[in-house]
């Protein structure tokens, strides 16, 4: 597979392009949006590498962000301020497997020797046309392999992320990933209780999001010692065919996947320091899947409905995709399309009403809220404004109430 003569850059990049390179500053376009182009899939998100310094990026270009100035990243925003990121040739010339100190002022070819995978690792001179591909990254690309640039223990060793990036690209692009690249990867996996949970989730999440088959994924991080690491809920059920066949029919939801697949949800998205609505959502797919009605029973579904409340649809969909009877959908979406209420909020009366008929604060007015939507999901033409407070009535003056109506 040949390099094409050219690649259709936009031209707010060339033109970002032209300006460092009147000052002298070599530039190249790097990064995935070549690979990808190289893989016949459209990317234009072009990065560019130059020579030139943080402060040189700034001082010529008036609306610039400093995205990254220690690490070499200014951002510069064009005419329609879309960003595009400027980073400065750099070299490591420290790390502890999950931060590096870089130095500036190498050129391009040393630039490329530091990056990760030889397919990420090809340049392309938006001016001039030419490629640089130092590692036949572009072999790699026409191979469908993953390997690592130079000394693949190294490059794990300077950044323990790259043996999840590796995983990821291999399932997202269906690559298989070379041998002593791989090897290196399984022996590194120790390295991964190092990383920060956030740049763990990232990748996880960003992997279920591209894979052809989010199954490939969990494969791969099983195989490799990941999931043991960060995710040992998924061990047990993630390991199964069936259950890794109905993940591959959930979309690209990774909470949804991470849930489905994990035998406490909850305490997965927590370790990786996922936000407190995504913990919450795991949690309710967890505590109700399995508690699926008969579809053709209505009463049924619709106490189903107010009990699980927002995890309906989660739970739902992992029930289909696990090939559930596809009765309780269709009874489902009757039930809403029907308008019956199946939540406190949707009966004809509410708290103020019961307060105005003289029902203290306390746990009866609770109760009995309760109490009537119960006599509603048995039958939802109960839910009136004339029949809901007479059933109040009755309520707080009946056995067990205080009388305070």
């Amino acid at each position: 597979m040949p390099f094409p003569d050219s690649l259709d850059i936009p031209q707010e990049v060339s033109r970002i392009a032209e300006r460092l390179e009147a000052e002298g500053f070599d530039t190249w376009c790097v990064g995935g949006a070549i690979r990808d182009n190289l893989l016949g899939q459209r990317n234009k998100d072009f990065d560019l590498a130059t020579s030139a310094r943080p402060e040189d990026v700034r001082r010529l270009f008036k609306r610039t962000i400093p995205i990254g100035v220690e690490h070499g990243t200014v951002a510069v925003l064009d005419r329609h301020r879309t960003p595009h990121e400027i980073t400065t040739f750099r070299r490591d010339v420290k790390t502890d497997g999950r931060h590096a100190v870089v130095e500036f002022g190498v050129s391009i070819d040393e630039d490329l020797a530091r990056r990760d995978f030889t397919i990420n690792a090809i340049a392309y001179h938006p001016l001039r046309r030419e490629w640089r591909d130092p590692f036949d990254g572009e072999g790699d690309i026409e191979r469908g392999v993953v390997r690592a640039v130079g000394d693949p223990v190294q490059r794990f060793r300077e950044d323990y992320l790259r043996i999840l990036r590796a995983l990821r690209f291999a399932a997202r692009f269906g690559f298989a990933i070379e041998g002593s690249t791989w090897e290196a990867a399984r022996d590194a996996a120790d390295g991964l209780h190092h990383l920060s949970a956030e740049r763990v989730r990232d990748e996880w999440f960003k992997g279920l999001e591209t894979a052809r088959q989010p199954s490939e994924l969990v494969r791969l991080w099983e195989d490799v010692g990941a999931i043991g690491v960060w995710l040992p809920e998924v061990v047990e059920r993630g390991r199964g065919k069936r259950e890794r066949d109905v993940a591959n029919r959930l979309g690209r939801d990774p909470v949804l996947i991470t849930a489905f697949l994990s035998t406490d949800p909850g305490a997965s998205l927590t370790r990786l320091r996922c936000s407190r609505a995504e913990i919450d959502r795991g949690e309710r797919i967890g505590r109700f899947r399995g508690t699926e009605p008969d579809g053709d029973d209505a009463v049924a579904v619709r106490r189903w409905l107010a009990e699980v409340g927002p995890a309906a649809d989660d739970v739902l969909t992992t029930w289909t995709a696990a090939g559930g009877d596809p009765r309780l959908a269709t009874a489902v979406a009757g039930v809403r399309s029907s308008g019956a209420p199946c939540s406190l909020a949707q009966l004809a009366i509410d708290g103020n009403t019961l307060r105005e008929m003289g029902l203290r604060e306390g746990p009866l007015l609770g109760k009995t809220l309760r109490r009537l939507l119960d006599e509603v999901l048995e039958d939802p033409g109960r839910n009136t404004t004339d029949y809901l407070t007479a059933r109040a009535r009755e309520l707080a003056s009946g056995p067990g109430s205080d009388g305070n109506t």
